[in-house]
């Protein structure tokens, strides 16, 4: 069955329309991969050596203990973001007798053969067969591969579940974002150190190294809880009228907008239904933790916050720069239909308004907690979110006008290029240097927080004057509006 499933795949990609396009993207994919795996190698086999060079006088086996959990914890976080998950046209097999179990195994060893479970094969294992097998013997340094294997698996089958999950819960992704943040804080703060206890974890397996099954156990019962989860939601919404129900999910807290509302509410259902809108929100989500490599207690006692700018525009704007440059390109499918109907262009515009305000809000609600570490970071934040939802949606939304590329919603995020063109680059010049028009001249006479005041205060100047806004670009759109639907047209 393994083999007629593989057969089918093959046959489905040679056959299909955008074949070429596939074969390329494939072939820059495995030039990456190869690349990484080549310097995977390297850092495998000069592991001891890179050890004593960068932290000279620690104990190598001390720090490649503490390293481990570590990598993987970054692992983790990575896979969310670019892993994509295996997919089969099931819909053909379901009223043959294939017993589901099988499909579902399929699914789980097919997402197996991924770079993510390649590469810490070839960074630890080189160390385990050399230096550890010399010092504490073969068996312990079988027991290493053996965790190593199953920590890896376990990343894998975690983060399949949790994309599946999130795609049909929208609570799922901000309860793990939630877990994420607060681990993160924890480790900020030095109470829970992700290296001391892979350092404790991995010392008692060289004391005990049959302990090491303990994570083999872990990553059975993931790929066990991945397995079910598959096999109670193996149907379509085609054949759930019960899902069918389910997506229909009205927004209540948007109806009080009245039209603008409801083409707003429209527009989010778009965003949670389709894989590659739906990367782009998590994404933005994920962003949120950036402030823990820039928020840094030692450059707010200096006032040093040039940078800290920048990470606040972009942890608290993440959803308007990254869905919003490709605004209208979302909606290309329909574009002619929206050009039309009885669509007030006016309402149009005011509902992307709204559900980037609205996006960012809830973001910079959840992001306050960095004022745990200063409450400087809080008002820097306040003022990039002012920014954001006064001037930046502005400059999205007049970029848009320009955009003509059409995007398939259906496919995935990861090493797709479809919709980009020179004016998404264009567009990030202008959305991150404009907050230091404002900020660097009081900055460079010594008053960098009037420079923040100045920030938020024009901010929230374009944000009283939306109306103003909206005309200008209901203006803009007009004038373009046919070449859009001509481009868009194209997909």
């Amino acid at each position: 069955m393994l083999s007629t499933f593989l057969n089918h795949q093959w046959k489905a990609f040679w056959r299909s329309r955008n074949k070429g396009t596939s074969i390329a993207a494939q072939l820059f994919l495995g030039f990456v991969i190869l690349y990484l795996l080549a310097l995977a190698i390297l850092v495998g086999f000069g592991m001891e050596l890179i050890i004593g060079k960068l932290l000279p006088g620690k104990d190598v086996f001390y720090v490649f203990n503490g390293l481990i959990l570590y990598y993987f914890a970054v692992d983790f976080l990575m896979r969310l973001q670019l892993q994509e998950l295996p997919t089969l046209s099931i819909v053909p097999y379901l009223h043959l007798r294939i017993p589901k179990q099988k499909i579902v195994n399929f699914l789980n060893v097919r997402s197996l053969f991924s770079a993510f479970n390649i590469l810490p094969l070839f960074i630890f294992i080189p160390f385990c067969c050399t230096a550890i097998a010399e010092v504490y013997g073969p068996f312990v340094a079988i027991m290493y591969v053996i965790s190593i294997l199953s920590l890896s698996a376990f990343n894998n089958f975690t983060a399949m579940y949790i994309k599946r999950l999130t795609t049909v819960n929208v609570n799922a992704i901000i309860g793990v974002v939630m877990v994420i943040a607060s681990l993160a804080l924890l480790e900020y703060f030095k109470i829970l150190s992700i290296t001391e206890i892979s350092n404790r974890l991995f010392s008692f397996i060289t004391l005990h190294p049959a302990t090491a099954f303990a994570f083999t156990i872990v990553a059975l019962l993931m790929y066990i809880i991945n397995g079910k989860y598959l096999q109670r939601n193996m149907y379509t919404e085609e054949l759930s009228t019960a899902q069918e129900k389910k997506v229909s999910t009205a927004y209540p807290f948007l109806d009080r907008f009245g039209a603008v509302g409801v083409l707003a509410a429209l527009e989010l259902k778009l965003i949670l239904r389709h894989k590659r809108t739906r990367s782009a929100l998590i994404m933005s989500l994920v962003f949120m933790l950036y402030g823990f490599l820039f928020y840094k207690k030692l450059l707010l006692e200096k006032d040093d916050i040039g940078m800290m700018l920048f990470a606040a525009v972009f942890i608290t704007g993440s959803s308007i720069s990254i869905y919003g440059q490709f605004m209208f390109g979302w909606q290309a499918a329909h574009f002619d239909g929206l050009m039309v109907n009885k669509t007030n262009l006016k309402h149009f515009i005011k509902a992307k308004f709204l559900l980037f305000t609205t996006i960012s809000t809830i973001v910079a609600i959840i992001t306050s907690f960095y004022g745990l570490i200063s409450p400087k970071i809080l008002f820097i934040q306040f003022a990039a979110y002012c920014y954001n939802i006064g001037i930046g949606t502005v400059i999205v939304l007049y970029f848009a006008t320009w955009n003509a590329k059409a995007i398939d919603l259906s496919k995935g995020s990861t090493f797709n290029y479809q919709g980009v063109s020179a004016s998404q680059f264009i567009l990030m010049v202008p959305y991150f240097l404009i907050p230091y028009a404002f900020y660097l001249p009081f900055a460079l006479n010594g008053h960098p927080y009037w420079g923040i005041a100045c920030l938020a205060f024009f901010g929230l100047v374009a944000l009283c004057t939306r109306s103003f806004w909206v005309n200008f670009l209901v203006n803009e759109l007009n004038k373009r509006r046919y070449k859009i639907a001509e481009g868009f047209r194209e997909l």
